[in-house]
């Protein structure tokens, strides 16, 4: 029987843009380019590693955003993927991690799975809590912040290493695993990878296909809402200090000063 496996990607704006608040209040994603969050990378890659080493496996990409996250889900089928999943709709605007996590899990169980890989964390939302909702939602077990993992006779297994120690882990499949920045450098997608991507399927799902209503998601089925944003101050010309003898003294206490000695 194939091993199915389910990588969720988001797509994000590009770290390196200007990113700034719409008027509502949630990231205004149409000013700045977008991408495949470099996290999320990761977790496709550990994916198709697992499916290389099995007999039979499949490996479909999952996604939750606008008409350009097909870019998102494009780069992860150069990437290897062999389909993806788009859930798009306009109700979903605003949707927090919980209501995200609830899209996931619903189209998650829609196509069929035996094990989810995500990344560790969006690089825009940066909460790191949507893997652990999934699982819940799913009501299967957790393995999150993998630095290795594998798959070997229904058992996801890897490392999560801490600030003092390692872990090691294991859960019977079906599951959900995160992968952190540490699990394997992503492979780089070669032409003809590009190209194959251009034939692969792309499903596209609203939320009446995963029976959901619009009061569940969006802003106003939001948990966590922004209540207030202000631009971060311009930077200021920092302190030059001339060494005339003094300057070590001086330093210092500059360092005292800001607590940092």
């Amino acid at each position: 029987m194939s091993l199915r496996i389910v990588v969720t990607v988001k797509y994000v704006p590009d770290a390196t843009g200007d990113r700034h608040f719409a008027d509502d209040l949630t990231v205004d994603r149409d000013d700045v380019d977008g991408l495949l969050s470099e996290l999320d990378e990761y977790a496709v890659e550990q994916a198709l590693q697992i499916a290389d080493d099995a007999d039979d496996a499949e490996v479909t990409v999952l996604t939750v955003g606008p008409e350009d996250a097909k870019d998102a889900l494009r780069k992860a089928l150069s990437m290897g993927a062999d389909k993806a999943i788009h859930i798009e709709d306009d109700d979903l605007h605003g949707t927090d991690a919980l209501g995200t996590s609830l899209v996931l899990a619903k189209a998650i169980e829609k196509a069929g799975y035996d094990l989810v890989i995500s990344g560790m964390a969006s690089t825009d939302g940066t909460m790191g809590v949507v893997p652990a909702l999934v699982a819940e939602r799913l009501g299967v077990p957790q393995v999150t912040l993998l630095s290795e993992v594998s798959v070997e006779d229904g058992t996801v297994k890897g490392r999560r290493d801490g600030d003092t120690a390692s872990e090691q882990l294991e859960a019977s499949l079906p599951a959900v695993a995160s992968v952190t920045d540490q699990s394997g450098e992503a492979r780089y997608p070669s032409f003809k990878g590009i190209m194959a991507a251009k034939k692969k399927p792309v499903e596209s799902w609203d939320l009446s296909d995963l029976d959901i209503e619009a009061e569940e998601v969006g802003l106003d089925g939001a948990y966590t809402k922004v209540e207030a944003v202000a631009e971060r101050p311009a930077r200021t010309a920092g302190t030059i200090v001339k060494d005339e003898g003094e300057g070590g003294k001086q330093l210092a206490e500059f360092l005292a000063g800001q607590k940092f000695i």
